[in-house]
């Protein structure tokens, strides 16, 4: 069945939640972070007779040049994030993932809510802000056992951590453990991890001296980098510049060095070396969104996607090949007006290109929409700031480079300006007054994750799963029973009954279809359920499993 008329028969089956195309032209933006959200705003700004919807995980947008500070304890955690509903309240807000694009139907299909059901959006023209995402494939053990460090989330684990390291190691009577505790390694000498990094060793400095048993000079701190310098994105001179700075701190810069693997207790590197650590962050690799990649049987063939997954745009900003697809951020190579030479440029990847290019698209988009030319972009870029912790930073702005304590008040007056909202300036300026004379909180939340396998109840009468739902679980009776029906030409026919011991749901995560039979609990009954991406993971790596699964959705769908 081909994608398009898959998600047809989704449509039609699930009409009930579909969001059928008003008369109205409606624009879909994915992604809401600042090439989604600066577009939908820009959108709106010129023509509130639009109907734009915004698709993204979270209801907030993330200030991602102020993660590294959630970590060192230097703003608070929801200092960095502003609602969508405030930045942009006329648009519709969707709070969910992706789960496919169907550009031949100009539909985007959103995955379950609460229920398992898909919601269908119908769209003129669409907008893919969806940046990139952290992806660990091909590197052995980095899923398992490597922090990330891309969203707010990440930040707040990776804090956490830190303080039950700390925790830990103090109490730890075992040298060669404490050791292990209290080495922080960090792949990635870009501006994420020389960030992470820095703040890390700050909060890490300014804490200890509130436990007993460990001093700083029993820590050690190691950033792994590919390139023989670290920060290749702004001069050399700042990159050096840097360098000595995290050296003088004790900072150990491992340059053409690859991590290669991880364990839960060390860094394997590329070249056969280890590092005995219990904290390995990596903000290597990036890799384009799944459902970017999704789309690369359309896309490629017509030049709009290049083989590592980005989409291919003209200087308007909308994608090679396509009428009404359009793309912003990091997931899009946009290009810029060629160097002296002739050369070609793109824009980097950077919050200030993506404001300016989304922007641009909005406003291209109003125009193809009322018949008028398009502009390219030409935005070059004002410059590049980090912070180094300790208040010292570094800072190329319009052909002036700064270092030390002035490119870190400079940093943190350009991007306090840039913060969106008079309440989120007040919340981080007062935020940044206390962290000059109040101590960190050493504060360990533990946040509670969703179970993989978890325990269900439920009553007669009531529906497991509903017959054209999308496939989210497995379920495993353990006392009761369920009755599987199927509702053909208006009528319903009873196909099954279920008792301890058997299950029921696999056979729309094995042919990712959706669910083809409604199952209904007609004794009290408990169940465990397994979550679609822990059942994918067992039948995957275990081939007995998966035949078996197979063997009985056969048999089911035979009879």
């Amino acid at each position: 069945m081909s994608e398009s008329n898959r998600t047809s028969n989704i449509a039609d089956r699930t009409s009930h939640i579909a969001h059928p195309k008003p008369p109205r032209p409606r624009i879909v933006i994915l992604g809401g972070g600042f090439a989604g959200v600066y577009a939908a705003r820009r959108l709106l700004k010129r023509d509130r007779s639009l109907d734009v919807h915004v698709v993204n995980r979270e209801n907030y947008m993330v200030f991602q040049p102020m993660l590294a500070e959630v970590l060192s304890g230097c703003v608070g955690v929801a200092d960095t994030v502003s609602p969508l509903r405030r930045l942009i309240p006329r648009a519709t807000l969707h709070m969910r993932d992706v789960d496919s694009i169907d550009l031949n139907a100009k539909q985007v299909v959103l995955s379950p809510g609460f229920l398992p059901k898909p919601r269908v959006l119908d769209y003129d023209h669409l907008v893919i802000a969806l940046g990139n995402v952290t992806d660990f494939r091909g590197m052995t053990g980095l899923a398992e056992h490597a922090f990330p460090f891309k969203t707010l989330g990440d930040a707040l684990s990776l804090r956490n951590h830190v303080i039950r390291i700390l925790e830990e190691a103090d109490a730890e009577p075992d040298r060669g453990l404490r050791d292990a505790l209290l080495t922080f390694v960090v792949a990635g000498g870009g501006f994420s991890g020389v960030e992470a990094l820095a703040e890390m060793q700050d909060f890490v400095r300014r804490a200890i001296g509130h436990y007993q048993q460990i001093s700083l000079r029993d820590c050690k701190f190691i950033l792994l980098h590919s390139r023989d310098r670290i920060l290749p994105e702004v001069d050399p001179s700042l990159g050096e510049y840097a360098q000595r700075l995290l050296e003088s701190r004790g900072i150990d810069l491992w340059l053409e060095t690859r991590l290669a693997a991880a364990t839960a207790s060390e860094a394997v590197l590329a070249d056969g070396r280890r590092i005995a650590t219990k904290t390995l962050v990596s903000t290597v690799p990036s890799h384009p969104n799944p459902a970017v990649e999704a789309l690369a049987d359309v896309l490629k063939p017509v030049g709009g996607m290049n083989d590592r997954g980005k989409l291919l745009c003209d200087g308007a900003c909308r994608v090679n090949g396509m009428e009404g697809l359009w793309a912003v951020g990091d997931c899009a190579v946009t290009p810029l007006p060629p160097d002296e030479n002739g050369k070609p440029v793109f824009a980097p990847p950077t919050a200030q290109h993506a404001i300016r290019a989304a922007d641009l698209c909005a406003d291209n988009i109003i125009a193809t929409m009322t018949d008028r030319p398009t502009r390219d972009f030409t935005f070059a870029g004002l410059g590049s700031l980090a912070a180094l912790g300790g208040r010292r930073g570094i800072a190329q702005v319009m052909g002036v480079k700064l270092s030390g304590l002035a490119a870190w008040f400079l940093w943190r007056t350009i991007y306090w300006m840039k913060m969106p909202g008079l309440d989120t300036k007040l919340r981080v300026g007062v935020s940044w007054f206390l962290d000059l004379f109040l101590p960190p909180a050493l504060i360990q939340l533990r946040l509670g994750k969703s179970r993989g396998v978890a325990q269900e109840h439920f009553e007669p009468g009531q529906n497991i799963f509903e017959q054209g739902d999308l496939g989210d679980r497995v379920y495993i009776i353990v006392t009761g029973k369920a009755q599987v029906v199927r509702q053909e030409n208006g009528h319903e026919q009873t196909l099954a009954e279920l008792g301890p011991g058997q299950y029921f749901g696999e056979m729309a995560l094995l042919n990712r279809a959706p669910r083809n039979a409604t199952v209904r609990c007609i004794e009290p009954m408990n169940v465990l359920s397994i979550q679609k991406g822990d059942f994918t993971s067992l039948v995957t790596h275990l081939d007995e499993l998966r035949a078996s699964f197979q063997a009985t959705a056969d048999k089911r769908a035979g009879g």
